[in-house]
């Protein structure tokens, strides 16, 4: 009993001698690799997946986002938070969508009587968000599946393993970037190298990926669900 239990502490990351198990014994095999090659297989995996959901925080220019969206090439669907105002954005081929309550369009600068009208308009409806628009540019990157992956599937510095560790069930390899300095990123060690979590470098959020290559429901809104803003959207 207690050589099991020293093996099992073996297989979830903890170096011993005396134990006979594989701990990549049933797996996909990417934790024997080196840990660069274990990266480019995981990023390569993410690229060509057709589909993920995202979920979690990232950091940008000193403001925190809380994402939580589905991601495919055709568009996107979900929810992000940023200070205490949340907003739905879904994007169906190039047209971006925003859909937000009354309070977030107050306090994007719609007080007063005069505006009073202009936030019933807004209230729960999807707003078309014009590709010149300045918010377009914002808040069109967390619904670019190709994008958000080619900047967040990574660690940085030099790469390497940090024992085996287990997301949502799955167990998993982890890879780090100048021991932690440059982020950690947990690959899937069952079925295809998909990253399922990242802490990004320097606090820069963490994120968990799911849902991967399942496909989910993207469609225009109903017309009267629809409304145009007629004047530049606010970014903040």
């Amino acid at each position: 009993m207690l050589v099991s239990a020293l093996c099992a502490l073996a297989v979830s990351g903890t170096a011993l001698t005396g134990c006979s198990k594989d701990p990549n014994e049933g797996t996909n095999g990417v934790g024997k690799l080196p840990p660069a090659q274990i990266l480019s297989k995981t990023r390569k995996a993410a690229g060509t997946a057709d589909a993920v959901r995202l979920s979690g925080t990232v950091v940008t220019s000193g403001r925190t986002y809380k994402l939580d969206m589905r991601l495919k090439a055709a568009g996107a669907t979900g929810s992000v938070t940023a200070k205490d105002a949340t907003f739905q954005l879904l994007r169906v081929g190039e047209q971006l969508y925003l859909k937000a309550d009354a309070g977030f369009w107050s306090a994007a600068g719609h007080d007063g009587k005069a505006d009073a009208a202009a936030v019933d308009k807004l209230d729960g409806k999807y707003v078309k968000v014009p590709a010149g628009d300045p918010a377009y540019k914002k808040f069109s990157g967390f619904t670019d599946k190709r994008l958000l992956l080619d900047g967040l599937v990574t660690v940085h510095g030099t790469p390497a393993t940090d024992g085996y560790k287990e997301q949502a069930g799955v167990r998993t390899i982890r890879i780090t970037g100048d021991k932690g300095a440059g982020g950690t990123l947990d690959v899937s060690l069952k079925g295809t190298p998909y990253p399922l979590r990242l802490t990004r470098a320097g606090g820069a959020g963490t994120l968990t990926f799911a849902a991967w290559g399942k496909d989910f429901a993207l469609e225009e809104p109903a017309e009267g669900d629809t409304v145009d803003y007629g004047r530049q959207l606010p970014t903040s």
